[in-house]
């Protein structure tokens, strides 16, 4: 998978270390779409994303747009499971 532009950027900012708390929900998602990945909404917040046969449920951030810590170190593992690696960029 070749991953280029601003997914490229959001992807680098997923795995970077040490783990960031600002990046946007919306980017995240936007690149999960790029990747061919399905979104499906949740009740409430909740998002069920599936990549690649792996699944995963997630939940948009708010008030605030930005995914916290917790929130990327979890899609960090769901994209690694899913079989994204951070080199691709």
């Amino acid at each position: 998978m070749s991953v280029r532009g601003r997914h490229a950027r959001t992807l680098r900012a997923v795995f970077e270390n040490p783990v960031r708390s600002n990046i946007v929900w919306a980017d995240i998602e936007n690149m999960l779409n790029s990747f061919g990945a399905e979104i499906a909404e949740g009740n409430g917040s909740r998002v069920r994303i599936a990549l690649n046969g792996v699944r995963a449920v997630f939940h948009r951030p708010h008030p605030q747009k930005e995914a916290d810590k917790g929130a990327v170190k979890d899609m960090r593992r769901f994209l690694t499971e899913a079989g994204v690696r951070s080199d691709e960029v």
